[in-house]
């Protein structure tokens, strides 16, 4: 009961909020509040493949224990037999009927499907693959790229140095539907001047990258250097 009440409490951490825990193991309980959801099993399943030696674990077709003596074969078949899995979990019982957290990588671009009350294991299979098919096929990551010619040097009011160059890092991609790139734009809103002391690494502005007009992502533009 203690261990399922540390569940309940990182669910509701993670957002998991149709989320409830009556027990530790998963299976079925007598209980009408032993339930998830789809999407909050996906929550679960982003945060897990946060931790990169998990796949260390989850991509294993085949192993052996015991100096041979026991074989274990992983129950997401999808590990052989499709390209770019990761992961992640099966699961099945009387109430819950066959279900699956299938992720997959292919081209820098991560997904997961999530597939819960299959009639067959089979089935679940077929499934999650028919997800992970049409997010391939509709989706790409895109690295935003931005343009040195609009990161104007911003001057610096009573500095001793004078003018200072902003900067931006760290940026990383973002999922946009398949031939959307070439409609990514950079919108640098950035401060003309600045009054002294500037502190290294001190926001001048920011950029905002965008497709169509809506906003996908934003950074902060700093400061390369101080100023006194």
């Amino acid at each position: 009961e203690a261990f399922a009440e540390k569940m309940n409490q990182r669910a509701k951490e993670l957002g998991m909020n149709d989320t409830h825990f009556d027990n530790c193991t998963g299976l079925d309980d007598d209980s009408t509040t032993h339930l998830t959801s789809a999407y909050d099993i996906a929550i679960m399943s982003k945060e897990l493949l946060s931790h990169e030696r998990i796949k260390t674990y989850s991509t294993v077709w085949m192993d052996s224990l015991r100096d041979g003596a026991t074989q274990l074969v992983n129950t997401n078949k999808l590990v052989r037999f499709y390209k770019g899995t990761t992961g992640l979990k099966t699961g099945t019982t009387s109430k819950a009927g066959h279900c699956i957290s299938a992720s997959a990588e292919r081209n820098g671009l991560h997904l997961i499907a999530v597939i819960m009350g299959s009639s067959t294991g089979a089935e679940r299979f077929e499934s999650a693959k028919t997800l992970l098919n049409w997010g391939f096929a509709n989706y790409e990551t895109v690295t935003p790229t931005l343009d040195e010619g609009l990161m104007t040097e911003v001057n610096v009011i009573k500095g001793i140095e004078n003018p200072v160059k902003p900067y931006c890092d760290n940026i990383k991609p973002v999922i946009l539907k398949s031939g959307m790139k070439g409609k990514m734009e950079a919108v640098v809103d950035l401060a003309a001047e600045v009054e002294a002391p500037v502190e290294e690494n001190q926001t001048l502005g920011t950029v905002r990258f965008t497709v169509d007009g809506e906003a996908v992502c934003e950074y902060k533009l700093k400061a390369e250097r101080s100023v006194r």
